[in-house]
């Protein structure tokens, strides 16, 4: 806009130059809710066109300079008021002059590092972004254009089962085992459950999926938990040798890879609860740390009453 809406102003648009052929995925936005964005990969190059549209032919167009920006940056919600940008590249279009009429510039970054996953969580986001500006004395044009980028992995040379033996002394004693330690995002997890010892009266037990979100550092950092799924595995008592088959699919949940430290900003792990319930309503569970797209750590605290 211009001052006082006096004047000649602009429209801006950043149209990327494999536009029609680019890939698409959906990722969630800040609201929760799903868009489609053009995805990139660590290392390709981004390269476009910035448009710029007079609104009133016939004006000129006075400006200090075009320039159009490729940004990744992280932002903190309860910090919003800085961005912590770990990618910055900065092309310039046009030196300070004016138009008089409708102009198209084109752009190319080469080769751009992307080191990290395009990420919307509960407390921070972390984004990739085409900016083109038109810098004038008042007030400058703006226009962005986000983009998602996805990390590679590659399957682990070594990924052994799970196998661990938990319980309460004199009252219950379980065996459970996972066939893998690292799971890709649309994996199966397979395992079993053996009642070893069972006195106390089990009525249930399920699988939950909970996501872990971890922001800023030292005294100020701040845990969000976040449960993605449950999944019932047993409804009814279960006797002393017992075996309980598991298989839970993946690909149905809204999961993205493990983070861990990203930029010194943030962390995202996931956990497995095994939890059961006797019928007293007491809740008794073992929680296992796993990793999304193979990346994971090892176990946490034994079986606990809650």
């Amino acid at each position: 806009m211009s001052f006082f809406s006096f004047g000649q102003s602009a429209e801006i648009d950043v149209v990327l130059n494999d536009a029609e052929t680019r890939k698409k995925v959906e990722h969630k936005t800040e609201d929760g809710k799903k868009d489609k964005y053009f995805l990139f990969y660590d290392g390709e190059t981004v390269s476009g066109k910035v448009n710029v549209t007079l609104k009133n032919p016939g004006k000129r167009l006075e400006h200090h300079g075009i320039k159009i920006e490729f940004v990744g940056q992280i932002e903190l919600y309860y910090d919003r008021g800085n961005h912590h940008e770990f990618v910055s590249l900065v092309k310039d279009l046009a030196r300070p002059g004016e138009i008089t009429q409708s102009q198209t510039f084109d752009f190319e970054f080469t080769h751009v590092e992307k080191p990290y996953e395009s990420y919307t969580g509960q407390n921070v986001k972390l984004r990739y972004f085409l900016r083109a500006t038109v810098i004038r004395r008042l007030n400058d044009i703006n226009k962005e254009l986000d983009i998602v980028v996805h990390t590679l992995s590659t399957y682990p040379e070594l990924n052994s089962s799970i196998k661990m033996e938990v319980g309460i002394e004199d009252c219950l004693h379980i065996e459970f085992e996972y066939n893998k330690s690292k799971y890709h995002l649309k994996d199966v997890i397979v395992g079993k459950i053996y009642f070893l010892l069972v006195r106390i009266k089990i009525k249930h037990m399920e699988i939950d999926i909970i996501k872990r979100e971890t922001t800023g550092t030292g005294p100020s950092v701040y845990h969000e938990n976040d449960t993605i799924a449950k999944y019932e595995i047993m409804d009814g008592a279960p006797v002393r040798g017992e075996s309980i088959p598991i298989r839970l699919f993946l690909a149905g949940y809204d999961l993205t890879p493990t983070m861990r430290d990203i930029n010194k900003k943030f962390s995202v792990r996931y956990y497995l609860n095994l939890v059961l319930i006797d019928e007293e309503e007491r809740r008794y569970f073992k929680q296992q740390v796993w990793g999304g797209k193979n990346k994971s750590e090892g176990s946490e605290s034994g079986l606990l009453q809650k």
